[in-house]
């Protein structure tokens, strides 16, 4: 009887801890991450920390891809089904801003925009949603005085020298960044009548490839060039372009922005144009924004408007695979 009675204690006493265990896991918050490329080494490196954050601090981060606004309104409507709290998300077009806070407003579920900052219909930025991202124009900056030093440390005449100014105008950190890195070059005594922009279609390499060509074959008394673009790939067209006009290396120097796209560059064996990159914190913006969201949903924390990140270091062939490494990317 004893041992009946003790195997009932037993047996309610697993069945509880089963019970507790089921609402604690029902209890858990969620938080959705929605990125416009997931294929993108940028956005894989936010999810990592992303869920870094969530099991630093016993939440659940949903994951979803969200490449264009009938997928975005739609992966809301699966957060809130799914018993998210909120979400962040860098969005497949900023002009999607109005729609994205409707719908969140309606589900109920806290807000941050990462990377790229939402564009209300007056064309303005949405500043009252919390947005986190890049110092664009602090960031551009750099580029422009990195690319001033090494030119200088060869020794490059300016008369001789031009700037091939790949732009993406319809995006306001394309904007930013290039703007910024023009104002350094100028600041440090470059030639303004030497820097030639080159409105890009489509933000790839073939779209910086194409408006670089037409630059160079208008320049043709140019010896050198600095090439200069808002992220890896508009300036790896533009030191494809360089090479299929026939320049050599030493008389090209590229600095991209992101560091995420150059690796197979910078692993030739040959030297191409590609100076390095500018490597941003993709690691800071997926831990910090959904800790943000986080905070918000749990401690009723409501995150700044605007949180700029302007940390960025030059990875060069010299160091770049112990820099990626550093930031879990390699």
């Amino acid at each position: 009887m004893k041992k009946r009675i003790l195997n009932l204690v037993v047996a309610s006493a697993i069945a509880f801890c089963g019970v507790v265990s089921t609402v604690q896991a029902a209890d858990k918050v969620k938080i959705g991450f929605l990125v416009k490329q997931p294929e993108e080494p940028w956005f894989q490196t936010e999810w990592r920390f992303a869920d870094k954050a969530a099991k630093d601090n016993g939440f659940e981060v949903l994951k979803i891809a969200a490449p264009d606004g009938e997928r975005t309104l739609a992966a809301l409507d699966s957060l809130a089904a799914n018993g998210a709290k909120g979400f962040v998300i860098c969005t497949p077009d900023p002009r999607l801003g109005p729609s994205i806070v409707a719908k969140a407003k309606a589900l109920n579920l806290k807000m941050v925009a990462v990377d790229d900052r939402f564009v209300g219909s007056d064309g303005k930025f949405m500043e009252d949603v919390p947005y986190l991202g890049m110092d664009a124009h602090a960031v551009g900056q750099q580029q422009g005085k990195l690319l001033m030093e090494e030119a200088k440390k060869r020794g490059w005449n300016l008369a001789e020298t031009g700037a091939i100014i790949n732009t993406f105008e319809e995006l306001d950190t394309a904007h930013q960044r290039t703007s910024g890195s023009v104002e350094s070059l100028i600041a440090a005594g470059f030639p303004k009548d030497n820097i030639f922009n080159a409105p890009n279609r489509t933000t790839d390499i073939p779209g910086s490839f194409d408006a670089s060509n037409i630059m160079l074959t208008q320049h043709p008394d140019k010896k050198n060039w600095l090439v200069i673009g808002m992220n890896d790939n508009a300036v790896l067209g533009g030191i494809r372009a360089t090479e299929g006009a026939g320049f050599k290396a030493a008389n090209v120097i590229g600095i991209g922005i992101n560091g995420t796209d150059v690796v197979a560059e910078l692993e030739k064996k040959e030297v191409t144009g590609l100076y390095g990159s500018l490597l941003l914190s993709p690691n800071v913006h997926g831990y910090k924004t959904t800790m943000m969201v986080y905070d918000w949903v749990t401690k009723g924390v409501e995150p700044a408007k605007f949180t700029p990140i302007s940390d960025a270091t030059l990875i060069m062939r010299e160091n770049f695979k112990q820099k990626l490494t550093e930031m879990g990317m390699m």
